[in-house]
C-alpha cells in the first residue's frame, strides 16, 4: 500500500468544489428567474392598475309613477335609478338636464303595466327602453351620450 492517499483527497476536495460551485450557480439563476418573475407582475399589475378606470354613475332620486290600468285597477312603481355612463361629458349633460331626463322616465314608466315590470325579463327590457329614451337628443346640438347600463337600485311595484 503505497501513499495513494494524496490523490484521492486532492480529487474529493476537487469534487467537492464543483459540487459547490454548481450549486451556487443553480441558486444564483433560480433567484434571477424568481426575481424576473416578481419584476413582471408587479408591472404588469401596475399596467392593469392603470388601465382600471373608475366607473362613472349618475344616480336619479327615487320617484313614484302611475302605471297603466291593467285588470286589478291602478297600480302604482316606485323605482329609483342610477345610469352607468361612459364619460364625464355624457354625466354632466344629464346632470344639466335631469328635469328634461326625469320627465323622459316618467312618461316611458307610465305607459307600462304591472305585468309587464314584475319579471326580470320585463326589467332588463325595461333597462333597454331607457337606454333609448334617453338616446334621443336632450338639447340641440348635443354629442351621442354614452350610457352604458341602467342599474335598478330601488323597485317595488303595488
Amino acid at each position: 500500500m503505497a501513499k495513494s492517499t494524496g490523490g484521492s483527497s486532492k480529487l474529493l476536495w476537487l469534487m467537492i468544489l464543483l459540487v459547490l460551485l454548481s450549486t451556487g450557480a443553480a441558486a444564483a439563476a433560480i433567484y434571477m428567474v424568481m426575481s424576473d418573475r416578481n419584476g413582471a407582475d408587479e408591472g404588469n399589475a401596475q399596467t392593469q392598475q392603470l388601465e382600471r378606470k373608475a366607473p362613472i354613475f349618475v344616480k336619479i332620486d327615487p320617484f313614484t309613477v302611475n302605471l297603466a290600468d291593467d285588470s286589478y285597477g291602478s297600480r302604482l312603481l316606485y323605482t329609483g335609478i342610477s345610469l352607468k355612463v361612459g364619460n364625464d361629458e355624457t354625466r354632466a349633460i344629464l346632470t344639466e338636464h335631469m328635469p328634461q331626463v326625469r320627465s323622459r322616465l316618467l312618461m316611458l314608466f307610465s305607459g307600462k303595466q304591472a305585468s309587464e315590470l314584475t319579471s326580470p325579463e320585463g326589467k332588463r327590457r325595461l333597462g333597454e327602453e331607457v337606454i333609448a329614451t334617453l338616446a334621443e337628443p336632450l338639447t340641440e346640438p348635443q354629442p351621442p351620450l354614452e350610457v352604458q347600463d341602467v342599474l335598478f337600485t330601488e323597485f317595488i311595484v303595488q
